[in-house]
């Protein structure tokens, strides 16, 4: 039993009957003869030890007196948990893309550990999907990347990974047992005290932050977006409806690693000048005059890259950059997007990669999560400026393919949520050469997310075939 870091636990408040804040990974995956959803069932069952997260489930705390409880008092029921689906006639992507939509469209039970797995059979190349579905505040894609290589096998043979015969079944755990609500409310006071005093440096770091921030801006050439000031009002920015709509394409890394040595920039810069070439066509084609640049959100980890593998929770920040969509030319717009990406870098270096989640850990329980209902059920966002425009993560997974119980991985999918005022996520994860662009929309907002997919390859082929 441990207590959620505030960053965790906002996400919980976030949450509202229209803003869901789970996050998918999508598995296609070769199965090996034999397969069965029971023995998958079986499998999963007796990976849960190496998937400390998954074993949680979130117990708040009485009156909202302080963050919830991750505890592990309850065995894993797998029929609230493991889901069986028959994909319709041809079984294409177009087919899996339209289920994944469906299961991104519905809240998970806070009552049990917040996460599902859908297998999805009957694709037309007899290969079989599974739709992870996991709470944001149990993993940001770094810890999800660190999660999946946990379960990958180790050995050529899959047979010789075997389960530590104590992790076999969930039956088996230590489990807690359930705090009392005096004990709940004792732990969530002490717990409020001994954080209390840690304000005094915390507002110490963040005034040295806000100076040294000021003091940078005075010297840099390079203008960072301001959120809601700067950004444009789109038509997919406004508020959201409960219902999901998701589509994918995939792109050659190496095309994009070529992209990249050519202009000097990094993957991530040419990752969003794709995103905003193909944003800029589609509004467009769409009538859409907007009055400036779009801007993107990109969470941006803010890991020691020599720690060790996180396996759960969230230490990421974001940064505010444009997409540069009221640049013509591609390279300039490429150039452009770099540049301020860099400047907006070296912004939160200044204010420090931690001063937002530390903050975080004081927000208010009740009163935030009163106040987000109340903004989402009169659709406020409807009604202001967004802050940003698009959310734009890119997350780097495994580099070759690897094996889970024997079935080839094939393919690996990711989608982040949607916040109110934002009505695009474009997630790109990299998987053995390819990068796989997944978007998530509200059909609310966007009534189809097809045209936008297809203008991604066009847009990567214009950095590319630009001449030296």
């Amino acid at each position: 039993m441990e207590r959620m870091e505030g960053v965790d636990a906002g996400y919980l408040y976030m949450e509202t009957p229209t803003m869901h804040m789970h996050t998918l990974k999508i598995a296609i995956i070769e199965p090996r003869e034999g397969f069965t959803f029971e023995r998958f069932q079986e499998q999963m069952l007796a990976r849960l030890g190496q998937l400390p997260p998954l074993q949680r489930r979130a117990l708040p705390v009485p009156l909202s007196l302080n963050h919830p409880l991750w505890i592990s008092d309850q065995p894993i029921d797998p029929e609230r948990h493991l889901f069986l689906h028959d994909l319709p006639t041809p079984g294409g992507m177009a087919e899996l893309e339209a289920v994944t939509g469906e299961i991104a469209g519905t809240p998970l039970d806070r009552s049990i550990p917040l996460w599902e797995m859908h297998v999805c059979q009957g694709m037309a190349d007899g290969r079989i999907a599974v739709i992870g579905k996991m709470h944001h505040a149990l993993a940001d894609g770094v810890a999800a990347n660190a999660l999946l290589g946990n379960i990958t096998d180790q050995r050529d043979d899959p047979e010789q990974n075997p389960v530590p015969q104590e992790h076999s079944s969930s039956d088996n755990w230590d489990l807690e047992p359930t705090p009392t609500k005096a004990e709940q409310t004792r732990l969530a006071l002490s717990d409020a005290i001994r954080q209390m005093g840690t304000v005094h440096g915390l507002l110490s770091r963040t005034a040295s932050g806000v100076s040294a921030v000021v003091r940078h801006r005075r010297g840099e050439s390079v203008s960072v977006p301001r959120p809601v000031l700067d950004a444009p009002k789109a038509s997919f920015n406004g508020a959201l409806g409960a219902s999901r709509i998701f589509a994918t394409c995939t792109l050659p890394l190496d095309d994009i690693k070529q992209v990249r040595k050519a202009n000097g920039v990094t993957v991530n810069d040419v990752v969003l000048a794709i995103v905003a070439g193909a944003l800029r066509d589609w509004t467009r084609s769409r009538g859409e005059d907007l009055s400036g640049s779009l801007l993107a959100g990109v969470p941006v980890s803010t890991d020691d890259p020599e720690g060790p593998a996180r396996l759960g929770g969230n230490r990421v920040s974001n940064l505010f950059t444009t997409l540069a969509t009221d640049v013509d030319d591609p390279r300039e717009r490429l150039l452009e997007i770099s540049r301020t990406t860099a400047a907006s870098k070296k912004v939160q270096q200044h204010l420090g990669p931690h001063m937002l989640t530390d903050w975080v850990q004081f927000t208010p329980p009740a009163p935030f999560s009163a106040a987000l209902k109340l903004y989402s059920k009169y659709n406020m966002a409807a009604r202001h400026s967004p802050p940003f425009n698009v959310i734009v993560s890119n997350v780097k997974g495994p580099a070759q393919d690897v094996t889970i119980a024997g079935s080839k991985l094939s393919d690996l999918f990711s989608v982040g949520p949607l916040i109110e005022g934002i009505g695009l996520n474009v997630t790109a994860w990299s998987y053995a050469g390819r990068l796989n662009v997944s978007i998530l929309s509200c059909p609310d907002l966007v009534d189809d997310l097809g045209p936008l997919v297809a203008r991604m390859r066009p847009a990567l082929d214009e950095l590319a075939n630009m001449p030296d």
